[in-house]
């Protein structure tokens, strides 16, 4: 694959309708997940789980790039193989996480995301490993008189610094600023806290001199809060989350890829496939899923290698349902088949 500058890495990972496989959960993360099946979270557990799903035929024209974690990248399969070659081979690009995790704001139940010290040096060595694009996750929080507006600015302005780092790397930068879903608020509520945080990424990346070409934008939905008594339905959360979009993103972003942010499987493609069926986006509306990509297929799993196919169809399958609905071309039917 001949990519040579930000702009067609980017625009490659979000092309005919391509999303991409969040796999960089931390080890503590993929220990829950794998507890939740009964396996234990060994590294050549995690080696093995996540060449499954690599080696997934479904990879192949759905799947774009593959967001990795820092012992994902340095493993090599079974076969010897690294797993970025199996990654390249089913024609997606691998990417890695690079923040630190999040750190509390004073006494406050609010947090910054870190990781700034040292990256340069870090992805220095993920270039020199073949990465082609990297992801650093803000965490905004809705409740009681939050988010504050220096809780939003310090997570906006960390997502900045390492964007054009990272671009002076010759990576491409996913920004993912995740309002989170917990709590009983409103859609509104999520709108005014997602609207705000748009606003103060993008007037941060642009006094950066950040290439929004070479960038792509990892949001959350607009959605009501987990526990909110009254749920928005899912053309109300992808005409609100489209009209939030248009109003703050440049439409020189190449592409949005959306987290799934708790939602499940079903729901997360539900609600891209409404907003791509909207129409008028100005950019290319994907998704870049974790848990609403891998349940099934974990579920499948059981960390048996004789259910190893079975897993691979369950990815597979949630692959293409995505990449249908990033297209506006999913439909409910086609998950019965």
């Amino acid at each position: 694959m001949s990519l040579n500058t930000l702009e067609e890495i980017a625009a490659y990972i979000v092309s005919e309708g391509k999303g991409i496989l969040a796999a960089d959960e931390s080890n503590p993360t993929c220990g829950k997940r794998f507890d939740s099946i009964g396996v234990e979270s060994t590294e050549n557990n995690r080696r093995d789980y996540r060449e499954m799903l690599f080696r997934s035929k479904g990879m192949k024209g759905n799947i774009g790039g593959v967001i990795l974690f820092d012992e994902t990248i340095r493993q090599n399969a079974k076969d010897g193989t690294p797993l970025i070659n199996i990654i390249e081979d089913q024609g997606a690009l691998p990417g890695i996480k690079v923040d630190k995790g999040l750190q509390p704001i004073g006494d406050s139940e609010e947090t910054v995301t870190v990781g700034l010290e040292g990256l340069d040096e870090r992805l220095k060595e993920y270039a020199a490993m073949g990465a082609k694009f990297t992801k650093w996750r803000a965490v905004i929080k809705i409740g009681d008189g939050i988010p504050s507006q220096e809780c939003i600015d310090a997570n906006m302005k960390a997502l900045a610094d390492y964007a054009k780092l990272v671009q002076d790397n010759g990576m491409v930068p996913m920004v993912e600023p995740e309002v989170l879903m917990d709590g009983g608020h409103s859609i509104d509520d999520c709108y005014e806290a997602t609207e705000r945080s748009l606003q103060s990424l993008f007037t941060h990346l642009i006094a950066n001199e950040v290439n929004i070409k070479g960038t792509i934008l990892k949001p959350n939905m607009v959605t009501s809060g987990s526990t909110a008594e009254k749920q928005a339905g899912v053309q109300e959360v992808a005409e609100k989350t489209v009209d939030c979009l248009l109003k703050n993103v440049p439409a020189s972003l190449p592409g949005i890829t959306f987290l799934s942010g708790g939602q499940s499987d079903i729901h997360a493609t539900a609600h891209l496939d409404a907003m791509n069926k909207l129409g008028g986006l100005l950019w290319k509306v994907s998704f870049s899923y974790g848990r609403a990509l891998q349940a099934a297929a974990l579920k499948a799993w059981k960390g048996k290698p004789e259910n190893m196919f079975i897993s691979q169809d369950a990815l597979s399958h949630r692959a293409l349902m995505n990449k249908l609905a990033s297209q506006g071309e999913w439909d409910s039917s086609l998950e019965d088949q």
